[in-house]
């Protein structure tokens, strides 16, 4: 059994009976609430070194509050959270120095130009100037960006400005990568540029969470997808166990599995309240029609 094969299989109490490594993640039921509403509502889940997690959900289903808990930038109101074998909440000066975070609102410095968003970035985790500096140039080259290297970034496309986000939430070589989002307004050479260098992230032990509405893109990185709907895990599993145990078949898609777990489409730009009406229309379809 390989080691994404374990990982998909364990538990966040597993470590305590097998002694494996420590998880890049672990989250005992994690909740959050803001005022009256729960946006996340007691989920568990583990994220090991070299595994890419995808969370996928309808608008409002909780995966942002997620991702915001883990990046540090929401503090969870119940549950257990190690990201890092540290504590979020806590430690968060400690962490953020082995987190890479892409997210999903552009937050690049526009006074500055294209390489010195990433020497600048790097001062941060003080990193000298002259390491930074290659190091900037080195992730630029990556990320097909050496040619604008002095633009501003008022002159970069959309695409451009995500690809050079991506490259600055890797300065300080991570541990673990979170990416809301990440192929945004990419064309697909740039879109499979990033797979190819998030895939040789995760084979150098690299723990990557992605946020996505791409399903192409779930299936072509994740090692295993958690589904979340009202602030709960819905489904979990890789993209082929997901496919055969909700459809019960190895002829459907995730998007076939995402409209059956949640009730409407990925792409539908609608909240869970929308999903609820989509439920009770088809539940009314239902008690209306014949029995064959």
């Amino acid at each position: 059994m390989g080691t994404n094969d374990r990982a998909r299989r364990r538990t966040p109490t597993d470590d305590r009976v097998t002694g494996l490594a420590p998880d890049a993640i672990r989250a005992v039921r994690l909740a959050k609430s803001f005022g009256d509403r729960r946006a996340v509502q007691g989920i568990s889940f583990t994220v090991a070194f070299g595994e890419c997690v995808g969370f996928l959900g309808p608008n409002g289903a909780g995966k942002s509050t997620t991702m915001r808990m883990l990046s540090c930038m929401s503090k969870r109101d119940a549950g257990d959270l190690s990201v890092l074998e540290l504590d979020p909440d806590t430690e968060r000066r400690a962490l953020k120095r082995q987190l890479g975070v892409v997210a999903q609102e552009m937050n690049l410095d526009v006074e500055l130009g294209v390489r010195e968003n990433l020497v600048v970035y790097a001062r941060y985790f003080d990193i000298p100037r002259q390491r930074a500096e290659a190091r900037a140039d080195e992730l630029l080259a990556l990320l097909d960006l050496a040619d604008r290297s002095k633009s501003e970034v008022s002159e970069l496309s959309g695409g451009m400005k995500r690809r050079l986000q991506v490259a600055r939430a890797l300065v300080n070589a991570p541990r673990l990568v979170l990416l809301d989002e990440p192929t945004t307004g990419l064309d697909p050479r740039a879109r499979q540029l990033l797979w190819g260098l998030l895939r040789e992230l995760r084979a150098t032990g690299v723990a990557l969470v992605l946020s996505t509405h791409y399903m192409e893109e779930a299936a072509e990185l994740c090692d295993r997808i958690l589904i979340m709907d009202h602030g709960r895990i819905v489904a979990e599993g890789s993209p082929d166990e997901l496919v055969r145990s909700t459809l019960g078949t190895t002829g459907g898609s995730l998007e076939d599995v995402f409209l059956a777990v949640t009730g409407y489409a990925l792409d539908d730009d609608v909240g869970s309240a929308a999903a609820d009406a989509s439920r009770r229309r088809a539940a009314n379809d239902a008690t209306r029609m014949p029995n064959s």
